[in-house]
């Protein structure tokens, strides 16, 4: 039963849920969307941890998910990039690994990682798979849109957050896997999702407006950033918007930005205020 409640937390640790009931809802999210996405983020979240204990790791965070988020994300990554086979998953397994022991160097160096590990690891699974083309995935040419989608648009703002762009019943079931755990974050995440979605009366871009790809950062910006006061919200806005025009501009360059606007947002964030983290996990756990 502790195993699973490990498996689970790595699943809501993606949004800084410490908690194993937020990431079964996660999970079921993902599922709806995509069962396949679902089993990957399974598999990438059960490495992760397993190489966290053969490395013999914290074992409070190995329990706190903190070991499993990077690698679900990893996980689902390798469904979106790569073409199903024994290949692709050893590129899970690899990914998992390394991001794993990023999220390690990251504890001892004592800064802030969040999703970095996984964006670092990913990185290099795309790159090395440059000497492979079959293994990558031809993405779906993108459908035109000519108008805003703003249902759409804000539950997607929250599931591209674990790549999920299929369901809008995902985005509520991530929301309600905050819910249950953080009345703050869940209000910090509707910000997140919320204000982004200013981005349809600068950017002529229907299609990413729609898909949710202008707002995830955001989400995961707020969520990191929430506190009790008005100057937390503040920096929390800040870090949001800049998320957004890093975002933008990763696509404008044809970059695979992932979470990246996201992680550097927030660091940029923390740097401006001059924040000394105290000991503890460096991942939110409530």
């Amino acid at each position: 039963m502790q195993v699973v409640k490990i498996i689970f937390r790595g699943v809501g640790q993606v949004m800084f849920q410490n908690n194993a009931l937020s990431g079964l809802l996660m999970l079921a999210g993902i599922a709806v969307g995509d069962w396949r996405a679902a089993l990957l983020a399974l598999a990438g979240n059960i490495v992760g941890n397993a190489t966290a204990l053969l490395c013999r790791y914290s074992q409070q965070d190995i329990r706190d998910g903190l070991y499993g988020f990077n690698g679900t994300l990893v996980g689902i990554a390798a469904g979106v990039f790569f073409s199903f086979g024994w290949s692709s998953m050893l590129l899970l397994v690899a990914g998992s690994m390394i991001s794993t022991w990023l999220a390690h160097l990251f504890q001892l160096i004592r800064k802030p990682g969040y999703t970095a590990p996984f964006i670092v690891a990913t990185w290099l699974l795309l790159g090395t798979a440059q000497m492979f083309p079959s293994l990558r995935l031809t993405g779906a040419e993108a459908i035109p849109a000519t108008t805003p989608q703003w249902l759409q648009a804000f539950s997607f703002n929250v599931g591209q957050v674990m790549f999920q762009g299929a369901s809008v019943v995902t985005g509520f079931l991530f929301l309600a896997g905050i819910a249950v755990n953080d009345r703050r974050g869940l209000l910090y995440a509707l910000w997140g999702a919320l204000l982004p979605m200013g981005t349809i009366l600068l950017l002529n871009d229907y299609a990413a407006f729609n898909a949710g790809l202008y707002g995830y950062n955001g989400v995961l910006c707020a969520i990191a950033l929430a506190g009790a006061g008005g100057k937390d919200f503040l920096w929390a806005t800040v870090a949001v918007v800049l998320s957004v025009a890093l975002q933008w501009f990763g696509m404008a360059v044809g970059a695979v930005t992932l979470t990246a606007p996201f992680v550097l947002s927030v660091w940029i964030v923390l740097a401006l205020k001059g924040i000394r983290l105290k000991e503890g996990p460096l991942h939110k756990v409530i």
